[in-house]
Formats: structure tokens, sequence, C-alpha cells
């Protein structure tokens, strides 16, 4: 008897496991099935016409002629994060969170001069920090599917497509950001523009630095013939091997960027513990003015330091 309780034990235990892992592969499918859709496809299912697809992804990319403001970096920086919110919207959201953390730093005794001085720099510095945060994202992301992309033009190249289908299928077949970007080309291609002239408002709407090769290839066939296919053969062999150098470089200056991190924490930490040990630790320096002074003083030292070190495990090439 007690053996064919076993037996029940083991069968509801395994029957378990298995509803458990068919849940998880229903789950991973579906979410496979929403990343393989990108921005220019959902556009595409809501049943408009190819040209409003192409004005609604340039005017959420800030590309339709109308800047908020007038300074070209920020709007060139806005371009290339890939964030669709509007300038306004994302500057209010900015300021909102710089005036919280002033508001914050003024209830535990920041002077109000000081607060003053501090909420234009953080409503300057904050926005411009989170886009090339965003940027960074971005640019990693479309470098580790540019190699891919250029095989799949190479293949469709290779099945007797002209470049533009063979752009085209990759803005259907591969997830955002490279889909929507390539599907832009290919879209300015249809209403009228040339290849070249679209491959460089590719790069100049992206930015990332492997492009010029794509773009220069491209722009070298298109003036004076030669194979293509072997061309980008080549390319996408060299852009994989130098994001595999990249990653190596990464790997072996993570020291530097470990000793950053930890000499940011330690201090930040340490704080933080004696605040909550022993709360009135500093109740008679907290009021003071000088204290803001030396702790603002410390902070842009730390940043300073910060900075060198992140600048000494950076390498570029």
């Amino acid at each position: 008897m007690s053996g064919m309780l076993y037996v029940v034990y083991a069968g509801a235990a395994l029957f378990g496991i298995m509803i458990a892992e068919a849940l998880y592969l229903l789950y991973a499918g579906q979410k496979d099935r929403r990343a393989a859709i990108n921005r220019r496809v959902k556009l595409q299912e809501k049943k408009i016409s190819q040209e409003q697809v192409l004005i609604q992804l340039r005017k959420e990319r800030g590309l339709d002629g109308r800047s908020f403001l007038s300074l070209e970096s920020l709007k060139k920086l806005r371009v290339q994060s890939g964030i669709i919110m509007p300038m306004p919207r994302f500057l209010t959201i900015t300021s909102g969170v710089a005036l919280a953390m002033v508001a914050t730093a003024a209830l535990y005794g920041l002077p109000l001069l000081f607060a003053f001085l501090v909420f234009p720099f953080l409503c300057f510095v904050l926005p411009v920090q989170v886009l090339k945060f965003r940027r960074g994202q971005r640019h990693k992301a479309f470098g580790i599917q540019l190699p891919e992309a250029l095989e799949l033009i190479t293949r469709s190249l290779k099945a007797g497509h002209p470049v533009p289908v063979a752009i085209g299928m990759v803005s259907r077949e591969m997830p955002d950001p490279i889909g929507s970007e390539f599907g832009v080309v290919a879209d300015e291609v249809t209403y009228g523009s040339d290849l070249v002239s679209a491959l460089h408002n590719l790069y100049e709407r992206v930015g990332h630095e492997d492009l010029p090769l794509f773009v220069t290839a491209v722009s070298i066939q298109n003036s004076s013939g030669g194979n293509l296919r072997e061309i980008l053969d080549g390319l996408s062999t060299t852009i994989r091997e130098r994001g595999k150098l990249k990653r190596k470089v990464r790997a072996i200056s993570t020291e530097g960027r470990m000793s950053a991190y930890i000499l940011t924490a330690v201090p930040c930490l340490l704080g933080v513990g004696i605040m909550v040990l022993m709360p009135s630790f500093y109740n008679d320096v907290w009021n003071e003015p000088m204290t803001w002074y030396l702790l603002g003083g410390s902070v842009a030292w730390l940043m300073l330091g910060n900075a060198m070190m992140f600048k000494m495990a950076s390498f570029k090439f």
C-alpha cells in the first residue's frame, strides 16, 4: 500500500512539473511573438496607408521639421535615443523629477540659495543624461542586430532581389530597433528618395559607428558597380569581430569600472548606515550651510574621479 502511495506522489509531482513547463512554454512563445513585431509592423496593423506609417514614424522621432527647442545637438540626441515621447512632455517630466529632488533636499536642510542654483543645473543635466543612456542602450541593441540584418540582405540578394527589396525584408523580419529603422529606409525609397540618401538619413537617425561601413559599401556599389553580396559578407564578419573585440576589452577593463562603483557606493552606504543606526549623529551640523557646501564639493570631486576612471577604462576603436 505504501509503495502505491509513493507512485501516486511521484505521478502528482510529474504532473505538476509538466503543467509548469507547459505554462512556461506558452508564456515564452507569446513573448517571442511579441518581440518579433517591431513598431512599423504594429502601425501597419492599424490598416493605415504606408505613407501615413512613414509620417507617423518620422513624427514620433522628431523628424517632421518641428522642434520644441532650437538646440540642434539636443534634437539629434533625442532622435538617436529612439524616444517617441514628445519633447515638451519629456522635459516636463525630467524637470518635475529635478524639482522633487531639490525639494526633498531642501526639506532636509539644503539652503534655498543652493537649491536655486542646483535646480537649473539638474533641469539641464538630467534630460541629457537620460537621452544618452537611452541612446547607448539603443546602439547596443542595434549593433547586435546589424550583422544579422546584413546576412539577411545578403541571402535576399543571392535569391535575386534588388537592394531596396532586401532592405524591406529586414524591416518585416526583424524586431526593433533595426526593423523600424530599415523600414523607414524602404518607405523613403518607395516614396521618391534615392537609396544612398535614405541610407545617409538612416545614419543620421541612428548614429551607430558601424553604419558608415554599410552606407559606404552600398554607395560605392550604386555608383561604380561591384559584387555587393561579397562586400556585405565580409562586412558582416568584420562587424561581428569588432563586437567580440569590444566585449573582450570591456571584460578586461571591468576592474576599473568596479573600482569606480565601489568608491562611489562606500561613502553613500556609510552615510545611509549612520543615518539609520544613529539618526541624531548629524543633528548639530545638518542645518549649517557650510555642511551642504562641503557635501556638494565632495560629490563634485567624486564625480570627477569617476569620470577620470571611466575614461581610463573606456577604449574607442
